[in-house]
């Protein structure tokens, strides 16, 4: 039931994936890399955010959010930054650098691009960088969720998420030999790195955490969200929502906004507004966006729509679309 809310959510959002960069270094190095909102243009165009994550495939290093302490990495590890942070990894604590932003620039080099950079120095290390675009908008109740670094030591990545390292750097060895399609195995690489990354966060969640991804776990709560998302187009009421899980109406309105931050029928108004974009950009009309949400007319839709996102659904679409 999770896992479905989650896939339902991973789907709606856009998420696609793309590794850019696989470092060999040696001591001293350091980079810096600037917020993600300055960058995304460049390296996922037409994402509206962008989720920069780092492997270190050898060796250990230093990573950390700008103007936080730094944290030590170990081969294996995983760091992502979901909400966009600056960020700095090197060699040492405490070194910085200028962000080199025409740095990101692609042109029409095969991914991913090979470096190697540092001062010759005895400590080696690998480092492979990738980048994830979502949607931001009308609603992606997931990357609120996410902490603003998420590090996965690779003594926790073990399992299946160790499988899809292991699988990005067979990726990524395969690309560095030119093989037919390697972009888009290293694509969808990234793509179920960052799913199975997220799932053993979730594992690991505390049991007094609150936000949308403890809500999916809870009993109650889980229950109501796989309704909502299994049947957004339902004439849900928080009555009818709690029958359906077994629980009483008060019980389930206290959960629900304590875990996921916002009552059920609200949350029920931004996911159907998500489903409509997403057939709106698909290709579909106005009126099987309407109905697709849950809502019997047109203007119903339109006066809804324009109130989450600012403009009516047409003009909504033609100004994304461009």
């Amino acid at each position: 039931m999770t896992a479905d809310v989650l896939s339902d959510v991973l789907r709606a959002v856009r998420l696609t994936g793309a590794v850019y960069f696989d470092y060999e270094l040696r001591s001293p190095w350091v980079a810096e890399a600037p917020p993600s909102r300055e960058i995304a243009a460049v390296v996922m165009p037409g994402a509206e955010r962008v989720i920069e994550y780092h492997l270190i495939a050898r060796g250990a290093c230093w990573g950390h959010m700008v103007g936080r302490a730094p944290t030590r990495l170990h081969e294996g590890d995983l760091l992502l930054f979901p909400q966009g942070d600056a960020h700095v990894l090197s060699s040492a604590p405490g070194m910085r650098a200028t962000p080199d932003i025409a740095g990101y620039a692609r042109g029409s080099t095969p991914l991913p691009l090979f470096y190697e950079l540092g001062g010759g120095g005895p400590e080696e290390a690998r480092i492979i960088c990738g980048f994830l675009g979502c949607d931001e908008r009308p609603f992606n109740p997931l990357l609120d969720a996410l902490p603003r670094m998420l590090h996965v030591p690779a003594a926790v990545s073990e399992g299946a998420n160790g499988l899809i390292v292991g699988l990005l750097l067979t990726a990524v060895r395969e690309a560095r030999h030119a093989r037919p399609g390697s972009e888009n195995v290293l694509a969808r690489m990234s793509e179920l790195m960052f799913v199975e990354t997220v799932r053993r966060y979730l594992e690991t969640l505390p049991a007094d955490q609150t936000g949308w991804l403890a809500g999916l776990r809870d009993p109650i709560v889980g229950q109501a969200l796989a309704a909502l998302h299994a049947a957004p187009a339902e004439a849900w009421t928080v009555d009818s929502l709690a029958r359906h899980v077994g629980t009483s109406r008060s019980v389930l309105a206290e959960r629900f906004a304590a875990l996921v931050g916002q009552p059920p029928i609200q949350y029920l108004t931004m996911w159907r507004m998500q489903v409509a974009s997403r057939r709106l950009l698909d290709g579909g009309t106005v009126a099987e966006a309407a109905a697709e949400a849950g809502y019997d007319s047109e203007p119903a839709f339109s006066r809804a729509f324009k109130k989450v996102l600012g403009q009516a659904p047409g003009m909504w679409r033609r100004r994304v679309a461009r």
